[in-house]
């Protein structure tokens, strides 16, 4: 369904491109064919020599007019630079009345799940002439556009190769997916077995986003859904299911949900999330951990990388004046299921497997869940040796540029 024509608030229109491989900048460069577009790109390929290049692109995509800066990086923190520099920006150029829309090419390693958060979250203070405030008082995003090569794609995300910054190029390649509102995909080198393969992963990672073999963002745009995420960050406790994506089995992608009301045992649970790192492609969701009572685990995999870190308190924790600054939708959620003794507390779990069986993954976390024995010994579950360690966020983890820094982080 094509989306529904939005009402001005005059705010300036944004639109991210991003992806690990693909026509990323073709895409982005399809833009300036509109009167009032200015494209924006931080490039860290020189990040390791302290070096990072803004590029600002205007005219058109046959006659464009670039020009080139390069950036000393704050606090030696790409994150911060980008912050620094680019949340600043967008504000300004959101005052140039010749500006009609904005377009992030995002480097490779930049989520734009993160940029968001950023961009609604992160205050932006000293421009001139504005109040301070994020940037979201200024600029509203339009649409997520991921783009990548299929035959170049596949391989990363089922991976294990690590960046630089505690990440894995699965996880990014997997986040820029899920957090797109369209897709460009070129699948033209792809064998027809692979090629179907990979649409199923899409289809499932990013359902109900229109999906085009052609770098062409306008023609593109309007095709994404009246109810696509446009930035939304959404919480640990929002769905875990977005969409509506395909629930059977496809050329071996197939969707697992786990759900239990009783927590796991830290211990069995380490070893068992083990099975989250073989023929899968994603794992997201929270975990009840015994040890843990007060407080929501995030649980997020892609290939071979897999992070848990504290989300967020339960309700059964909280006052009633905290409780009463919750979002009334979740407050209204768990209401429906609450349980006498343990609350909202609860494990939720989507795994996105392509060459492992459903039932060893569920085998393998029912393992990992209290026994009725150790489930009425309460007084007993602080005692246990905890293998998940302490949670902590660094200092740069305010507005994270992973999509697995956004909780804190631990690394399991």
């Amino acid at each position: 369904m094509a989306a529904l024509p939005e009402l001005s608030d005059g705010r300036t229109p944004l639109v991210l491109v991003s992806g690990w491989r693909g026509p990323v900048h073709e895409t982005a460069r399809s833009f300036l064919g509109d009167e009032g577009t200015v494209v924006i790109r931080h490039d860290l390929a020189e990040l390791g020599q302290g070096v990072v290049r803004r590029t600002v692109t205007t005219g058109t995509a046959s006659a464009p007019v670039e020009t080139t800066e390069i950036l000393e990086l704050a606090h030696g923190c790409v994150s911060c630079t980008l912050r620094y520099d680019l949340l600043p920006m967008l504000r300004r150029l959101h005052a140039r009345s010749s500006v009609h829309r904005v377009v992030l090419e995002l480097d490779p390693a930049l989520e734009p799940e993160a940029v968001c958060w950023a961009i609604e979250h992160v205050p932006v203070v000293g421009v001139v002439g504005q109040i301070d405030g994020p940037a979201a008082r200024d600029v509203r995003v339009e649409g997520v556009v991921t783009c990548l090569s299929a035959d170049a794609w596949w391989d990363p995300v089922t991976g294990d190769e690590d960046l630089d910054d505690d990440r894995t190029v699965a996880q990014v390649a997997v986040g820029q997916v899920a957090f797109a509102d369209a897709l460009v995909v070129d699948d033209g080198a792809c064998d027809p077995w692979s090629s179907h393969r990979i649409r199923a992963v899409l289809a499932r990672l990013a359902p109900g986003a229109p999906v085009s073999s052609v770098a062409d963002g306008p023609v593109l745009l309007p095709r994404i859904g009246a109810d696509a995420r446009r930035g939304r960050v959404d919480g640990a406790h929002s769905p875990l299911l977005r969409g509506r994506p395909p629930l059977d089995e496809d050329h071996g992608v197939a969707l697992v949900e786990f759900a239990a009301r009783r927590p796991f045992h830290p211990g069995r649970l380490h070893e068992a999330i083990d099975v989250l790192l073989d023929g899968v492609v994603t794992a997201r969701g929270r975990l009840w951990l015994a040890t843990r009572p007060d407080v929501a685990l995030w649980l997020e995999s892609a290939g071979g990388g897999l992070r848990v870190a504290a989300a967020d308190r339960w309700l059964a924790d909280m006052s009633d004046d905290e409780m009463s600054e919750v979002d009334p939708e979740r407050r209204a959620l768990a209401a429906l299921r609450w349980d006498a003794r343990f609350g909202d507390r609860d494990t939720s779990i989507v795994v996105l497997t392509h060459d492992v069986e459903p039932e060893e993954i569920t085998a393998a976390l029912r393992w990992a869940l209290l026994t009725e024995r150790e489930l009425v010994d309460e007084a007993s579950w602080p005692t246990w040796d905890d293998p998940f360690g302490e949670f902590h966020t660094d200092p740069c983890a305010e507005a994270p540029l992973g999509a697995f820094e956004k909780n804190g982080e631990n690394a399991s």
